[in-house]
């Protein structure tokens, strides 16, 4: 291999291993699809729960590259825990997660098969959340469900990086930035459907460490959700939901890295309980419409449980 084509090979190792970082983070964050999130509960009601969740299929995020068959296979279990409460009688909740990861991939690059792996925690999640309108903090006995009608809440969550990050290496499961998202939300019931939308914006730190000592910068993600869910007398319920969301700008030592993506996602969520308190929860969902050059699938089998 002569030495102009040798360089060309490694810019385009570099470019293409710069872009992977960048879809990993969005990634991780395209995951908003949670229904429910602004529904009325009682205070004081915890919700323990353990997921584990799928991702498969070819995440090529840039077309013009030498890169056949770029596949990822990512395992994860995801521990998370909320509680209810009451702030000045609005409904008020903060969550937890805590999510744990295995990622392998491969890719062929010039004819050349390359494979690689990661494994460990990823990072952290806090999110808190307050009702402003709908009905008051209830306690438990006092709580009637089917009164609910329209309501309107605020959220705040917070990405703790508490994920594996090697300063030397461009994949990780950790982002090494702390991220920040406001959040509105609103959501109406009708009769047996309950319809939701969610607006917010991801905010992030800068990630000083990016190989070793670059400076990775990335402009303010946008992000829109959907829900729409039919809950039968046994109170299982189906939902179908949609996400969109468009990533801003990312630059590394000041060089633009990529360029504002857009992507649409749809799925569909199964939740039936299995005795009382219990309850199993499987989501499905997967890419209608992007720029990023993404087609993958990702599914999640969690199991809860809900105590006073």
């Amino acid at each position: 291999m002569g030495i102009k084509n040798t360089n060309q090979f490694f810019s385009n190792i570099k470019k293409w291993l710069t872009m992977f970082i960048s879809f990993y983070c969005i990634s991780v964050f395209s995951q908003d699809l949670e229904p429910r999130a602004y529904a009325s509960v009682p205070k004081g009601m915890n919700v323990l729960a353990v997921g584990y969740g799928f991702i498969k299929g070819n995440v090529l995020t840039d077309p013009s590259l030498p890169i056949n068959d770029f596949i990822i296979n990512t395992q994860s279990l995801g521990v998370n825990y909320i509680h209810s409460f009451a702030i000045s009688k609005k409904l008020a909740r903060v969550q937890v997660s805590l999510p744990f990861a295995d990622m392998r991939g491969r890719m062929t690059q010039n004819g050349e098969e390359i494979t690689g792996s990661r494994s460990g925690m990823a990072d952290m999640r806090i999110r808190f959340g307050i009702n402003l309108t709908g009905p008051p903090a209830q306690e438990r006995k006092d709580f009637k469900p089917n009164k609910e009608k329209a309501v309107l809440g605020v959220s705040f969550v917070t990405s703790i990086p508490t994920g594996r990050y090697y300063e030397d290496k461009k994949i990780n499961l950790g982002s090494n930035r702390w991220a920040f998202k406001p959040e509105i939300g609103v959501s109406r019931k009708f009769k047996n459907v309950y319809a939701e939308a969610y607006l917010g914006t991801w905010f992030y730190v800068n990630n000083t460490e990016y190989l070793t000592n670059k400076v990775l910068k990335q402009n303010p993600t946008l992000t829109l959700q959907a829900h729409a869910s039919y809950y039968f007398k046994n109170q299982m319920w189906v939902g179908l939901n949609t996400n969109w969301y468009k990533v801003g700008k990312t630059t590394i030592d000041g060089q633009i890295s990529n360029d504002v993506l857009n992507d649409w996602r749809v799925g569909a969520t199964y939740s039936v309980p299995i005795a009382k308190a219990h309850t199993l929860r499987l989501q499905f969902h997967t890419g209608l419409m992007s720029n990023l050059g993404l087609n993958y699938d990702s599914i999640t089998l969690a199991y809860q449980y809900i105590f006073f």
